[in-house]
């Protein structure tokens, strides 16, 4: 019997505000040099401490939803979801149940080259929790991240295939990094994802029980999670047991997962109304205000990018993949005009030189200005400068700065065009081979580049070959 799987996800992200979300202390968007050194009585939730509401990650938390074509809630209010664990000070965990800032809408989102829509079931606002260290034999709680903002959304049971989740999730990562509302670097915990799964036999749609593998992080891990569990549960069913509705751990070093509690479901958390924190109220004047910082949709540019400047679905994936980095190709493009080559030149020279750089591994990196990689740009549409050593200019412009013009001229590389004194060259060659002339009209067309190779030998290699090519086809 073939089975099918159906995925939906609990994805957590990190907002990128300046302290937590009820309390002053710095919000854990980068790792601690030190445990526990970012608390306060608020965060750890001491007795007769009252949590008070960051506006900041409310707006943050609008901007992201409008990002994400839906519709805001203009009141939202805050649960509190019982259960105990060391990483909760609080024992209870303060989200949002019953009236979620936002309720299920679509989002489209460009997979591959094809706008697909996704079912998402709600959008709501919760505190982190803290961290826990499992080593010899004890358990260690820092709690430098607990009362930290997340956005969680939920998602439908709309996945049936590991490689659109990690596409979904990678373009859901462009969407918060072009909306500055979290870096969503899932190797620092701004972007964890729940991943549940049930099988089900195909054509069916009865589903067995399901499984969620807590906190994945990383895209290629879940791919991995994915397929292990899948495996997992079909053999569960096909040996004639139940698969127990259960959360589970995912080991990537090892491949393998392992039991850590049975699945509880709402009921068990005891969800009751915070009575500390006021509902949510937005004004038509602050909903307006955050409208206002929404910039263009990851999904959107590179859609215009393909139509516009025809460029190859690659590129427009790796251009729109980082806000700064579409940002700097559209300045660049200002002065170019010219999208092909300031395409290729970013993309395969630029950013090869940043993977291999240990300092400069971003555009906001670089030292030198944008107006010398446009120039590098315009000599060589003027053919003056040869692509070879366009993308030598660039290394130099790279690792040393300076100026464009400067570094060509330093080291001879400007190609010269002066037609006449180029006609005359080509002459004297077609004079001085007469054989290998007759050789080439009889249709021997490989002695067409013995003619180039002497005629850049005759102007001392500081001619531009690519003229050199026109005038001998138009004279022989």
């Amino acid at each position: 019997m073939k089975y099918e799987k159906v995925i939906w996800l609990e994805i957590h992200v990190r907002v990128k505000s300046q302290t937590k979300m009820f309390c002053s202390c710095q919000n854990a968007v980068e790792l601690a040099s030190e445990a526990n050194i970012h608390v306060c009585p608020i965060c750890m939730w001491f007795p007769g401490q009252l949590p008070a509401i960051n506006k900041e990650v409310i707006r943050l938390w609008v901007i992201a939803g409008m990002m994400m074509q839906c519709q805001i809630n203009k009141v939202s209010r805050f649960d509190r979801k019982s259960y105990f664990y060391p990483d909760l000070p609080n024992s209870f965990q303060t989200t949002q149940m019953y009236e979620p800032i936002v309720w299920a809408w679509k989002i489209e989102l460009l997979i591959g080259d094809e706008l697909r829509s996704f079912d998402i079931h709600h959008m709501h606002l919760e505190n982190d929790a803290g961290k826990l260290s499992h080593a010899w034999g004890k358990t260690l709680c820092d709690y430098n991240r607990a009362g930290s903002p997340l956005m969680e959304i939920v998602t439908m049971p709309v996945f049936h295939d590991r490689d659109v989740v990690m596409d979904f999730l990678k373009e859901l990562q462009k969407i918060m990094r072009a909306a500055g509302v979290s870096d969503a670097d899932m190797e620092k915990g701004q972007l964890r994802c729940d991943v549940n799964m049930s099988i089900r036999p195909e054509g069916s749609n009865e589903l067995f029980n399901r499984t969620e593998h807590k906190n994945v992080n990383s895209f290629s891990a879940i791919g991995r999670c994915i397929d292990t569990e899948f495996k997992r549960q079909v053999k569960i069913v096909e040996s004639g047991k139940e698969v127990p509705q259960e959360t589970r751990w995912w080991d990537d070093a090892t491949g393998t997962s392992s039991s850590q509690r049975s699945k509880e479901d709402a009921m068990d958390y005891r969800y009751v109304p915070e009575p500390d924190i006021l509902p949510i109220v937005l004004t038509d004047e602050f909903i307006a205000e955050c409208m206002t910082q929404v910039v263009e949709l990851p999904n959107t540019k590179r859609m215009r990018y393909l139509k516009d400047y025809k460029l190859w679905s690659d590129d427009a994936r790796i251009l729109t993949a980082d806000a700064e980095l579409s940002k700097y190709f559209e300045a660049l493009l200002e002065l170019t005009w010219d999208a092909k080559k300031s395409c290729s030149y970013l993309t395969t020279v630029l950013l090869g030189l940043m993977n291999e750089s240990e300092w400069k591994n971003l555009i906001t990196d670089l030292s030198f200005d944008i107006s010398e990689l446009a120039r590098v740009i315009e000599l060589v549409n003027a053919d003056e400068l040869s692509s070879t050593n366009a993308k030598w200019v660039i290394e130099e412009l790279f690792h040393n700065g300076w100026e464009a013009d400067k570094i060509v001229d330093s080291k001879n590389l400007r190609e010269k065009n002066d037609h006449w004194a180029l006609e005359a060259i080509v002459d004297e060659i077609i004079l001085e081979n007469e054989d290998q002339v007759a050789d080439y009209r009889w249709g021997n067309e490989r002695v067409f580049w013995f003619f180039i190779g002497q005629a850049m030998k005759k102007s001392a290699w500081q001619w531009n070959p690519k003229v050199f090519t026109e005038i001998f086809k138009k004279k022989l």
